[in-house]
């Protein structure tokens, strides 16, 4: 839901900046690979020792590289299949780091296990949501559908979560409770969203091989 709206925006905002690079002579990979060092580093570094303000602010520094990249493709003319196979790649590993961090956490200092296993999950479902719309989309489906929770909603609910949670270190009381619900909230949200996709991808496949029968019944008529 966020992507059709924030993306645009954000790309209007970033596009001096990208233009910018591309004047310095940096390429849209090198941003994708700076971008996504950045973000695990952020993650794996603050998150397991329950620094989730200063690990939120460093992630959100390199996260937008997401929007850098593809902008300076275009700008660029040189967007290319393997630019979007790397930019989807290199997010995962993202992804992945972000809530392995917040995994780490509730298994060690943190300790919760069953907020390190809903940490989990939604690392897990994350991947999988967006396994779903590319593995129906190589199948020559359309995957209709935008889902209730995508990467963009997951990511800027758990990191505003996060960094809120981290204002407690500061001294801020029972703020910190924050970032236990929207843990929940984006498992429940990813689980809504691959029943969403794996129930369009049924109904689309279904219609497809409906369509090819009927196909070759006239071819044979």
């Amino acid at each position: 839901m966020l992507n059709k709206y924030a993306r645009a925006f954000f790309t209007r905002v970033l596009t001096p900046f990208a233009a910018f690079l591309i004047r310095r002579g940096v390429s849209p990979d090198a941003v994708t690979f700076i971008g996504t060092a950045g973000v695990v580093a952020g993650a794996l570094v603050f998150f397991p020792r329950g620094e989730f303000f200063w690990g939120t602010i460093v992630i959100t520094l390199f996260v937008f590289s997401d929007l850098v990249d593809g902008n300076m493709a275009r700008q660029l003319g040189r967007s290319s299949r393997w630019g979007a196979f790397l930019d989807s790649t290199l997010d995962r590993v993202a992804d992945s780091a972000i809530f392995g961090g917040l995994a780490l956490w509730y298994a060690g200092s943190g300790d919760n296990d069953i907020l390190c296993a809903v940490s989990i999950f939604c690392l897990a479902s994350g991947q999988v949501v967006s396994y779903t719309k590319a593995r129906g989309e190589a199948i020559g489906l359309p995957v209709a559908v935008n889902g209730l929770v995508e990467r963009a909603e997951r990511l800027v609910i758990s990191l505003v979560a996060a960094g809120l949670a981290g204002l407690h270190k500061f001294g801020v009381p029972g703020i910190d409770v924050l970032l236990p619900i929207a843990l929940w909230i984006v498992a429940v949200g990813s689980l809504v969203t691959l029943v969403q996709r794996v129930v369009t991808v049924r109904k689309e496949s279904a219609e497809a091989d409906a369509a090819t029968h009927a196909q070759g019944s006239e071819a044979t008529s």
